[in-house]
């Protein structure tokens, strides 16, 4: 029985100490992996603490711990700077808007809401300067107070009827104003647009009290004006009715055929009147000018004939 119980112990041990072996192997081949692996990662940690990328429509002035900030300034790609010692401030210097509302008052003391919207860049030769004087939120610090300051000053230029009238002009002016003002800081103004200008309520509603008491002044004078036409009108067929009566006079007494004739059209209207008529009328023909035949139709021609002499 002891024979079988050292059988039994030997191969244990052997895989035991065969065990600690691959151990042994596996640890070193693991430390040599993590040591490959590391290189590139940090070759990628080194180079992106050392590279900054400047992307388009922007540009870069780096500040360094010791000199201060560079003369150079970093066009669109990727640069380089030294780490923990440089550090980079990219500008954007593209046009870029701002929009500012201002309550001023007009030259007749009318209060004017006016909102400017403004398209502005840095100068991209004076980055330097703009960082070091006023910083990376340089717009902030200058646009708002040098536009209000303009369009206040220009605004009172203008009545309130002119800025309505003249709103490109009046445009044009504060821009003109805003590019000198801007070029002390270093800033440059490409475009300036109006977008939005109102009144105060009051002044509205005059406004609109002006224009209704204008259309009624202009309907007055029309009204004026067809009653002039109106008593041309009458005038003139007055007198073309004077002057038919008198035609149709000398024309009865040279020849009664027109009178005969005027009898006859009225006979004809009459007696379509009484054809209509549901009731009956029993009235003299003379009377009607129905009995058109007979010695009443000739005397009644020769009276008419008469009064018209």
């Amino acid at each position: 029985s002891s024979i079988d119980s050292c059988r039994g112990i030997e191969p244990t041990s052997v895989m035991a100490q065969q065990f600690e072996k691959l151990a042994a192997n596996a640890a070193k081949l693991g430390g040599g992996l993590l040591a490959v692996a590391a290189l590139p990662t940090g070759g990628i940690m080194l180079w992106n603490s050392c590279a900054f990328n400047v992307d388009a429509g922007h540009k870069a002035v780096v500040f360094n711990r010791f000199s201060g900030l560079k003369e150079k300034t970093y066009a669109e790609g990727t640069s380089f700077h030294m780490p923990w010692v440089e550090w980079p401030y990219i500008f954007n210097v593209r046009a870029q808007p701002f929009t500012m509302p201002s309550l001023t008052g007009s030259k007749d003391l009318q209060m004017v809401n006016m909102t400017i919207r403004v398209l502005y860049r840095p100068k991209d030769t004076e980055l330097q300067s703009i960082y070091r004087e006023l910083g990376m939120d340089y717009q902030e610090k200058v646009l708002p107070s040098i536009c209000n300051e303009i369009v206040k000053s220009v605004v009172a230029q203008f009545n309130a009827g002119e800025l309505l009238a003249q709103r490109e002009a009046v445009s044009r002016e504060i821009w003109l104003n805003l590019v000198r003002r801007a070029k002390d800081f270093r800033i440059e103004v490409d475009d300036l647009s109006i977008t939005h200008l109102t009144f105060s309520a009051e002044y509205t509603a005059a406004v609109e009290r002006k224009q209704v008491a204008q259309q009624q002044a202009k309907k007055a004078e029309y009204e004026v004006m067809r009653a002039k036409e109106e008593k041309k009108g009458t005038i003139i067929r007055a007198q073309a009715e004077a002057r038919a009566t008198e035609m149709i006079g000398k024309a009865m007494q040279q020849d009664s055929s027109w009178l005969e004739m005027k009898r006859i059209d009225a006979a004809k209207r009459v007696a379509e009147t009484l054809s209509k008529s549901t009731n009956r009328i029993v009235l003299s023909a003379d009377s009607l000018l129905l009995n058109l035949y007979g010695d009443a139709a000739d005397q009644s021609s020769q009276n008419m004939l008469k009064m018209s002499k």
